[in-house]
């Protein structure tokens, strides 16, 4: 009642200060100077000026109106502190909760112009300022805007005053067709609303931003509840209470509103009339697997059943069993306890400050068995008793991944149709294993024991279980997992392993071929019918995926390395003193960062070198290599030229003669450049060996230039790198490097075109 005695002397004041200053009305209240009591907010109506226009014109003018003057928001309030109960629900929970219908109110607007916009209702009472917008024709020719005096009345000329007050608009007609009928005869008549009266009201109680606020006449109780921002934490949303003349008018429950959107006792406010929000009542928290957890507050005999509801319901992931309540018990302890959800259960009452949690239902399968791994189709199985592995895998077909058919199915697209899950299109031509093969010699059983709550491993032989062993074919219990694996996701012997070789060039019969078990290179080519004539073996070129797998992070390892060797020395040329040193570091720095964006796009090949003879021929002469997947052979004829490439004044491929050493080809090729690193030259051999100047250091170095070369074999003369130490350190080693990493000199050739 504090605050409503604080409020009506400040209403007051405003009265005043608006018969003074009729313009006040647009504005808001000033904060009090003394800070002591606030001054009444006031929310003022924008209603339209009326005056003698065409409706085209007013509705033009009222756009440029809404264009000068467009509707604000309410500035946001600070937000509230906390409730001391959600408090102690979030350390009960470990969340916090919000209270429950709080949101409804966020960003309401300032203002109720939009009210005055709408239909007005039959049963609107006609009142004091309102306007009456009059036109009459045939005996009598009346347009005329009239506004209700403070005695109700209206003043119609060629007619005369007219008592309005009380009178219902849609009873509003028919009144002043009698009136105006006692003098003339023989008209028509329209008469609708223009401007409607404002009136003031107070907000007081637990609300935002409790006050006076002046409000369109049209206005409703929820109207004034949005200016005011809505009940305060601390308010009850389910007591409101509107007075009129010391008398309650309706009680009004938001929760009506929130959650069945009932608006049936919201009712139409008076002038002076007080809207009275009471403290909040009993709190309830309900959190869990309700739609909308938060916390609540209860009316008298308030039931479990009934606070569901105004949670939305359980989710479809709720345990149905009980609920578990923490309660507090005479504010002395606090007790844990359930409520069935059933009947019964659902009609018990809560009380103020319990808890009450909603549990999910348990994510575990009941008689059910999962398959995992490489089958057709993964997933949880219904269990029956007595069921065995080969219930669950009933053939073989079962074990057919859908990669399989994907990657199968993607053979036949052409590029221009590739198929998009893959990428791309593969090689037309390439014969390949389409997915990984099964591992028929292990599969595995997890089984969880919930005695001790530990999980056990059952292997068994997946080939001999399908054809129904029975020492293999195991006994499947409920929960059990069952993973099949494929041959690349657990190395099986090599003997176990399906092997698809490449042979290539200058062999009997190429194509592509299903290796034995155990079955060697040599024993493979002597399979197949060894060599042609033309066979250059010692050029051959044997290349194997897992060793280009690990050539290629070495690879991307060193030029990693080179790159950051670059940029530290890049770094260290910006601070040398003379300007014409940092110019000559500069450029090395740019051509050494050129250098590594070659090599960062070399790709190593897989090579392996066969340590073959140059004279060797047959089948005799190669390593009895075990074969492993992927495996490729290219035996090339034998070429007729040697190759020089690098800094030399004329790269390209020289006729190959026999006794002709490093020195006659480089003579042939122009000889070194200036720019050329001649303490660096190496050889890449027809068989993908290396050998360089380094390896012939001091004296005996002119045993390189008398290196006899072989058909096939390429020359190497790196650029010399300049005076930046890391980098160059770095990058000296260019034999040794491009050897170990399998680079043919058609990779190499990338860098030194």
């Amino acid at each position: 009642m504090l605050v409503i005695f604080l409020c009506i002397p400040a209403f007051a004041l405003a009265q005043s200060e608006e018969m003074q200053n009729p313009q006040s009305q647009t504005g808001q209240a000033e904060p009090s100077s003394t800070g002591s009591v606030p001054m009444p907010l006031k929310r003022p109506v924008t209603t339209p000026q009326i005056t003698n226009v065409t409706p085209a014109q007013e509705i033009a003018e009222q756009g440029k109106n809404s264009k000068k003057n467009p509707p604000q928001l309410e500035q946001q309030l600070p937000p509230e502190p906390d409730l001391e109960f959600q408090d102690f629900v979030a350390n009960s929970l470990g969340i916090k909760l919000p209270i429950f219908g709080q949101n409804l109110f966020e960003n309401v607007p300032s203002t109720f112009a939009p009210l005055d916009r709408v239909q007005v209702p039959t049963d609107y009472i006609i009142g004091p300022d309102d306007e009456l917008l009059i036109r009459a024709w045939g005996q009598v020719d009346v347009n005329w805007r009239a506004t209700v005096d403070r005695t109700g009345a209206v003043y119609i000329p060629q007619v005369g005053t007219f008592n309005v007050a009380g009178v219902k608009y849609g009873e509003l007609h028919d009144y002043l067709q009698a009136e105006i009928g006692r003098i003339f005869k023989n008209f028509q008549l329209s008469v609708s609303l223009g401007r409607l009266r404002s009136m003031q009201v107070f907000v007081v109680g637990q609300v935002k931003r409790p006050g006076s606020y002046t409000i369109s006449s049209l206005s409703s109780l929820v109207d004034a509840l949005f200016a005011s921002g809505g009940p305060a934490k601390r308010g009850s949303m389910r007591r409101i209470e509107l007075k009129r003349d010391g008398k309650v008018i309706t009680t009004f429950d938001l929760y009506d509103l929130i959650v069945h959107g009932d608006k049936s006792k919201d009712a139409r406010l008076q002038a002076g009339d007080v809207i009275y929000v009471p403290p909040v009542g009993p709190l309830v928290a309900i959190a869990g697997s309700v739609n909308t957890p938060a916390i609540f507050e209860l009316k008298d005999h308030s039931t479990l059943g009934e606070v569901i509801g105004y949670a939305g319901g359980l989710t479809n992931t709720a345990a149905g069993e009980h609920a578990i309540v923490e309660r507090i018990d005479d504010h002395l302890v606090r007790r844990a306890g359930e409520f069935p959800l059933n009947q019964d259960g659902l009609a018990r009452e809560l009380h103020d400050g319990d808890v009450v949690r909603f549990l999910q239902i348990s994510p575990k399968f009941e008689e059910t068995v999962t398959i995992r791994g490489n089958v057709a189709v993964p997933g949880r199985y219904p269990w029956h008793d007595g069921m065995r592995v080969r219930d669950l895998i009933p053939n073989r077909n079962f074990l057919v991944t859908e990669e399989h058919w994907r990657r199968q199915n993607q053979l036949a697209a052409t590029p221009q149709t590739p198929d998009t899950h893959l990428g791309q299109a593969e090689l037309k031509n390439d014969v390949k294993r389409v997915a990984a093969q099964i591992n028929w010699e292990y599969a595995v059983i997890q089984r969880f024991n919930p005695q001790d709550l530990t999980s056990h491993l059952l292997p068994f032989n997946l080939g001999k279980a399908i054809e129904g062993d029975t020492e293999q074919n195991l006994v499947l219990q409920p929960g059990d997992v069952v993973t099949i694996f494929s041959q690349a996701d657990m190395q099986v012997p090599i003997a176990q392993q399906s092997k698809f070789v490449r042979l290539e060039g200058e062999v009997a019969d190429g194509g592509v071929y299903e290796t034995q078990p155990r079955e060697t290179l040599r024993h493979l080519i002597t399979r197949t019918g060894g060599f042609t004539p033309q066979a250059y073996l010692y050029g051959a070129e044997f290349t194997r995926e897992s060793t280009r797998i690990d050539q290629q992070q070495r690879l991307d390892e060193y030029v990693n390395e080179l790159d950051r060797s670059v940029q530290r020395s890049s770094a260290a040329s910006v601070y040398l003193g003379d300007a014409m040193d940092a110019a000559v570091a500069k450029a090395e720095a740019d051509s050494q960062r050129n250098l590594v964006e070659k090599m960062r796009r070399l790709k190593a090949t897989g090579r392996i070198v066969l340590e073959l003879k140059p004279d060797a021929s047959g089948v005799d002469a190669l390593p009895d290599l075990l074969l492993e997947d992927s495996d490729r052979l290219l035996v090339p004829f034998r070429p007729a030229t040697v190759g020089v490439i690098g800094s030399v004044y004329n790269n390209g491929a020289f006729v190959f003669k026999p006794g002709k050493t490093v020195a006659d080809y480089l003579r042939l090729a122009g000889g070194t450049r200036k720019d050329g690193d001649k303490k660096r030259e190496f050889v890449i051999r027809a068989d993908g060996s290396t050998v360089s100047r380094q390896q012939h250091r001091g004296l005996i170095s002119r045993n390189f230039d008398t290196l006899r070369l072989v058909p096939g074999d390429t020359i190497v003369v790196p650029q010399k790198l300049g005076r930046a130490g890391a980098a160059r350190a770095a990058l000296r080693d260019w034999a040794t490097i491009l050897g170990q990493l399998g680079l043919a000199a058609g990779g190499i050739r990338t860098i030194f075109p």
